[in-house]
């Protein structure tokens, strides 16, 4: 066995051992560590920025594209909103252990009058969680505050370009409030290797860690996943992304400049605009609108005809990031249509004020996010349902669909009692 192997083995026997503890927990411990980690952001705000910068000077200096780069970077402003949000973590309420489905027949007793029975369903931790995500330190505390939250201990391993930024989350937030909660803090762990083979290793624990959460883009993400189902571990992956928007013949011309330029706040995000659809009888007036907005953005528009898929992520484009490629659609139903079979499914708007060419629009369209009038950088687990996530999942399988937050990381377990028996007694 390797050293990287060794590592990770030792990270995920670690976790196993606190998940116990950490599956006991009361909410008040659990909520108690969530605050702490959101003042110690703070407080500790000096000691994470210089880690990160380390990380960026790093990343410029190997040619990180400004994608990439963006998605790495950290300032004040930055770690505020994360501290922000942990502590709106915090205060959301957790779901009940468990709740009553229906009373169901059962045996007679010994005097033979009819025994009657109760059926409740129980929400149970996995137990031990992997994450592998990449170079973006907020990530970090995402996951780590999720796991958290839902009772569920984790192995955290990073991309190499962060994990100075990642360390110093750990070492001075993550393991501090969770020790100082009166939790086990080696039920938190992270894989401290810059060595790709950790990212596999990960996946290789079916009897360590069941579950792995694969944040990431591209060929990486899916070779993960794969090897993952090789050894009969189970993934929430997150492999490619990009939104999709498409204004309609009836489009507003000052609201889809608003969303078009909303919808670039930030290029190095997967839920920004990638492919730009145009319904073809309205080519010709939307067009400019179109182009203006993107040019305002600094984006360049990469016009028909296309050398490249209409659903080239223009993200992962190191060098071409700031483009969005824009085409014809013959219709709202076959705008779609093209969101759904040529791109990730990861998310698609339609900007019309026509009800009926929405309601057409969102019929057809498959994927994970569908929007109307709105940009698909509403597609976030924090934006959407007010927490934080740990990925989206764009998976077209029965489970946690679109941002993945605490209240899908658990197991249904069924436990039928005799119906006067309280079943959480």
């Amino acid at each position: 066995m390797s050293d990287v192997a060794k590592a990770v083995t030792a990270c995920a026997e670690a976790a196993r051992d606190g998940a116990r503890s950490l599956a006991a927990a009361r909410d008040e411990a659990i909520d108690e560590a969530l605050r702490g980690m959101a003042t110690l952001l703070g407080e500790a705000a000096g000691d994470v920025l210089a880690a990160n910068a380390a990380d960026v000077a790093s990343g410029e200096e190997a040619g990180l594209g400004k994608g990439l780069l963006d998605r790495l970077r950290l300032d004040g402003a930055r770690i505020a909103e994360m501290a922000r949000q942990i502590g709106l973590l915090a205060d959301a309420p957790f779901p009940p252990a468990e709740v009553p489905v229906r009373d169901l027949p059962g045996e007679p007793d010994g005097q033979g009058a009819p025994g009657g029975l109760r059926l409740t369903e129980r929400r149970v931790p996995v137990g031990v969680i992997g994450a592998n995500y990449e170079a973006r330190p907020n990530v970090t505390v995402d996951v780590a505050s999720q796991l958290l939250k839902s009772r569920n201990a984790g192995v955290l391993r990073t991309g190499g370009a962060a994990l100075r930024s990642a360390e110093a989350l750990f070492d001075h937030v993550i393991a501090p409030a969770v020790e100082a909660a009166g939790l086990d803090q080696g039920a938190l762990q992270l894989v401290r290797s810059a060595d790709r083979e950790a990212a596999t290793e990960l996946v290789r624990r079916p009897g360590l860690i069941p579950l792995v959460i694969l944040r990431g883009s591209g060929e990486t993400t899916r070779a993960l996943a794969a090897e993952a189902a090789r050894h009969g571990v189970r993934t929430l992956a997150h492999a490619d992304g990009g939104g999709v928007l498409y204004l309609d013949a009836a489009a507003d011309p000052a609201m889809a400049a608003r969303i078009i330029t909303g919808s670039l706040d930030r290029l190095g995000v997967c839920n920004r605009l990638n492919l730009l659809l145009v319904h073809e009888a309205a080519w010709d007036a939307l067009l400019p609108v179109a182009l203006e907005a993107l040019g305002a953005c600094g984006v360049a528009a990469s016009l028909p005809p296309h050398g490249h898929p209409l659903g080239h992520e223009w993200a992962l484009d190191e060098g071409h990031e700031a483009t969005v490629t824009v085409a014809p659609a013959a219709g709202p139903a076959q705008a779609a249509r093209v969101a759904s079979e040529q791109t990730s499914g990861l998310a698609a708007s339609v900007v019309t004020a026509d009800a009926a060419a929405a309601q057409a629009f969102l019929a057809a369209y498959t994927g994970t996010g569908a929007f109307w009038n709105a940009s698909t950088r509403l597609l976030d687990g924090f934006k959407l349902r007010g927490v934080p996530e740990t990925g989206i999942n764009v998976d077209h399988v029965p489970g946690p669909r679109g941002p993945v937050t605490f209240l899908d990381l658990c197991l249904r377990q069924y436990v039928v009692t005799p119906a006067h028996h309280d079943a959480g007694s």
